[in-house]
C-alpha cells in the first residue's frame, strides 16, 4: 500500500498501527476498493482546498479593490458589489450538500468496481476452472454500470452548478455596468467615470467568477473528506502492544472460541514442529487468523499465550510469532527484494531456497535472484509464487512459524521435498503447520485432528492413519 494517501494527505503515514481497520461503513463493501479510492481520487479532491486558498484572498482582495474604486465613483456602485457577492454566494451554496451526495456515492461505487476488478484479475484462473466466469463478468458489468451512472449524475450536478455560478457572477458585474449606465444618463456620474465603471466591471467578473465556484468546489471536498475521515478515525482493532516478553518460543490456545471455534485447546512446546488437520476449513482460517492477529481481542474467547504471556500483551509479537497465510503476495521488483528486502546472509538464502525447494525457481531465470517480478508475481506460477513466500517465511527464522497449507500448488514430489527442507530447516525451532498434506504431517511430531471447533484427536501421522477411518479418508491419497 502506497505510504501516502493522495499528495497532501498522509492517510498510511499516519496509522501504522498493526490493528487498523476500516469502520462497519466501509466493511461493507471490499476495504481494498474504499482505501483505493481513498489514496486516488478523495485525497487529491482534499488537498486541492490547498490550492483553493490562495485563489480565494487572491479573488477577495481584487473584489474589495474594485469595490473600493467604484465607492470613490459612486458608493452605490461599491454597496451593490459589496453586498451583492455573498448574496450569490449564500445562494450557490444551496447546491453544496447535493454535490456531496453525488460525489460520495460517485466514489463509494468507484471504490466498489475497483474491488471487484481487483478481484476478478487475481481470480480469473480459478473462475475459469469452475465455469465461473460469466457470472463473475456479469457482476462487474453491473456494478461498473452503477458506478458510471453515479459518475455521469456527479458530472452533471457539477455541470450544472459551473454553469448557474458562472452566469451568476457575470449577471452581478453586467449588474454594476448597467447600474453605471443609468447613472451616466441621469447625470449622477461623468462619461469617464461610466468608461471606468465598465472597465473595473470587466475585470471584476474574474474574481466574482473564482468565488461563485469555491462552494461546488468545498462541496467536492467535504464529500471526499468525509470519507477520507472514516479511515482516519477508525478504531483500532488490535489494543497496543504492551511491555510484555514472551518468556519462550511454546504457543498455547486454551478453550479459544472465535467463529467456527468452540473451545479449542492448543499447545506448541519450543522446538516442537505440529501439525493440524482442520475438517473444516473453516476452522483452519479461524485458528491462523486469530495467530495472525487479524482478530480483535474483544472478539475472542478464552487465552492466547505466546511464552506464558497473552498474545496481546506481547511487545513485537510479530518478531516471534510469524505466520504465512495461504494467500500471500509477491511485488514489484525482484526475486531477491521480495526474499529478503533488507538484504540476507547468502548461505542463509541458500538453505530456505534449498528447504522451500524454491532454488528451483531461482534456476529457471538466468538472472537468478535478481530475475524481475511482476506486481502480485502475475508471471509466475502459482506453484513458483507459493514456494517464495514459504522461503521467505523460513529466511526470517522467526521462533514461532505457522504455515496454513504451504504446499498446495506443488506437485508430490516437490510437496515431499518441501516438508524434508522445512522440518530439517526447523529442528530446533517451533512450528505449526495447518495442512491435509500428507508429507507435510508424516514429519511431525503430532498431528492434532480439528473438528467441528475443537480437537477430536491427536497422535503421530501414522498412528492416525492406521486408527482413525476420517483421518485416512481427510488425509491420504
Amino acid at each position: 500500500m502506497a505510504r501516502t494517501y493522495g499528495s497532501e494527505v498522509p492517510l498510511a503515514r499516519d496509522r501504522p498501527h498493526p490493528g487498523d481497520a476500516v469502520r462497519a461503513e466501509l466493511e461493507q463493501v471490499d476495504a481494498a476498493g474504499e482505501l483505493l479510492t481513498g489514496a486516488s481520487t478523495d485525497a487529491d479532491n482534499v488537498s486541492y482546498l490547498l490550492d483553493y486558498v490562495p485563489r480565494i484572498a487572491g479573488a477577495v482582495t481584487a473584489t474589495l479593490i474594485c469595490a473600493v474604486a467604484l465607492v470613490a465613483v459612486d458608493w452605490r456602485l461599491g454597496a451593490a458589489v459589496l453586498a451583492g457577492t455573498p448574496v450569490v454566494l449564500a445562494l450557490l451554496q444551496l447546491a453544496g450538500p447535493r454535490i456531496a451526495r453525488r460525489v460520495e456515492a460517485q466514489q463509494d461505487l468507484a471504490g466498489r468496481a475497483a474491488s471487484l476488478a481487483t478481484d476478478l484479475v487475481t481470480g480469473l484462473r480459478p473462475l475459469r476452472g469452475i465455469g465461473a466466469e460469466p457470472a463473475a463478468a456479469r457482476r462487474y458489468r453491473e456494478v461498473s454500470r452503477a458506478s458510471l451512472a453515479a459518475s455521469l449524475r456527479a458530472a452533471r450536478t457539477q455541470a450544472t452548478y459551473l454553469a448557474a455560478s458562472t452566469a451568476t457572477s457575470g449577471l452581478l458585474a453586467c449588474g454594476v455596468a448597467v447600474l453605471a449606465g443609468w447613472f451616466a444618463l441621469t447625470g449622477r456620474i461623468t462619461v469617464g467615470e461610466l468608461i471606468a465603471v465598465i472597465g473595473l466591471a470587466q475585470f471584476l467578473m474574474e474574481p466574482l467568477g473564482a468565488l461563485a465556484v469555491v462552494p461546488g468546489r468545498i462541496a467536492e471536498a467535504r464529500g471526499s473528506a468525509e470519507r477520507v475521515a472514516l479511515v482516519l478515525n477508525a478504531p483500532h482493532v488490535l489494543p497496543e502492544p504492551g511491555a510484555g516478553t514472551a518468556g519462550g518460543a511454546s504457543l498455547e490456545l486454551a478453550g479459544v472460541r472465535h467463529g467456527p471455534l468452540d473451545g479449542l485447546d492448543l499447545a506448541l512446546r519450543p522446538g516442537e514442529f505440529v501439525g493440524v488437520v482442520a475438517y473444516r476449513p473453516a476452522d483452519a482460517e479461524a485458528l491462523v487468523a486469530i495467530l495472525a492477529g487479524r482478530v480483535a481481542p474483544a472478539e475472542v474467547g478464552g487465552a492466547v499465550r505466546l511464552g506464558g504471556v497473552p498474545l496481546p500483551e506481547v511487545e513485537s509479537a510479530r518478531a516471534v510469532l510469524h505466520v504465512e497465510p495461504h494467500h500471500t503476495d509477491l511485488f514489484a521488483g525482484t526475486l531477491a527484494a521480495n526474499l529478503a528486502p533488507g538484504g540476507a546472509d547468502p548461505d542463509a538464502l541458500a538453505a530456505a531456497l534449498r528447504a522451500s525447494a524454491a532454488d528451483e525457481v531461482v534456476a529457471a531465470h538466468p538472472a537468478g535472484v535478481e530475475h524481475a517480478v511482476d506486481e502480485r508475481g502475475a508471471g509466475l506460477s502459482g506453484g513458483q509464487r507459493q514456494r517464495l513466500a514459504l522461503a521467505r517465511a523460513l529466511l526470517a527464522r522467526p521462533p514461532i512459524l505457522v504455515l496454513h497449507d504451504p504446499t498446495t500448488a506443488v506437485d508430490a514430489v516437490t510437496e515431499q521435498s518441501v516438508a524434508l527442507g522445512v522440518r530439517a530447516l526447523r529442528k530446533d525451532l517451533t512450528t505449526l503447520v495447518v495442512t491435509s498434506s500428507p508429507a507435510l504431517l508424516a514429519v511431525a511430531d503430532r498431528v492434532v485432528v480439528v473438528d467441528a471447533g475443537r480437537v477430536r484427536a491427536a497422535g503421530t501421522h501414522a498412528d492416525l492413519g492406521a486408527s482413525d477411518a476420517d483421518y485416512a479418508k481427510a488425509v491420504l491419497r
